[in-house]
């Protein structure tokens, strides 16, 4: 999931900026959609931004969270190996995150069979702020890499 829409006080650093207005209502409808779409979360990887931090908190999502300072301006493969290090207790698990991270992310790991080549394109033309990208993982997320899982959903709540 990309974090919602952020505000751009004057004197903020980046990393520091909260939500705006819009960004508050849309992580609300964001976690609705998980609630409605998504077996239960197991746990949460999040970067440690304000805004991802506050995106998590509006979406009502409960579940263990760690917060990893490597998700902030990350690259895709930076993401997979924060992702890799999740025990295999975790079932179902949301990454709260940036772009250009969080695209990135899902269309490396699409590729396996039962991808929609409709949802990646839609994804590589653009992912928006609340965007969520659904893929099914195969295996241990230790054994998580390029192409391996398949990309099943993909929403922008508004």
């Amino acid at each position: 999931m990309r974090h919602a829409k952020s505000d751009y006080p004057d004197g903020i650093a980046d990393h520091d900026r909260p939500l705006a207005r819009r960004g508050v209502r849309e992580a609300g409808l964001a976690g609705d959609w998980l609630r409605a779409n998504v077996t239960a979360i197991d746990a949460v990887l999040c970067s440690t931004t304000t805004r991802t931090r506050q995106t998590l908190a509006r979406t009502g999502i409960q579940a263990p969270t760690r917060y990893a300072e490597r998700l902030y301006d990350a690259a895709p493969g930076a993401v997979i190996e924060e992702i890799n290090t999740v025990g295999d207790e975790v079932k179902t698990l949301l990454v709260v995150g940036h772009e250009p991270a969080m695209s990135g992310v899902a269309l490396v790991l699409a590729g396996a069979d039962g991808t929609d080549a409709a949802l990646a394109e839609r994804i590589a033309a653009k992912f928006p702020t609340s965007g969520i990208a659904v893929l099914a993982v195969p295996c241990a997320w230790e054994d998580l890499e390029p192409g391996r899982a398949a990309l099943v959903g993909f929403e922008v709540p508004r």
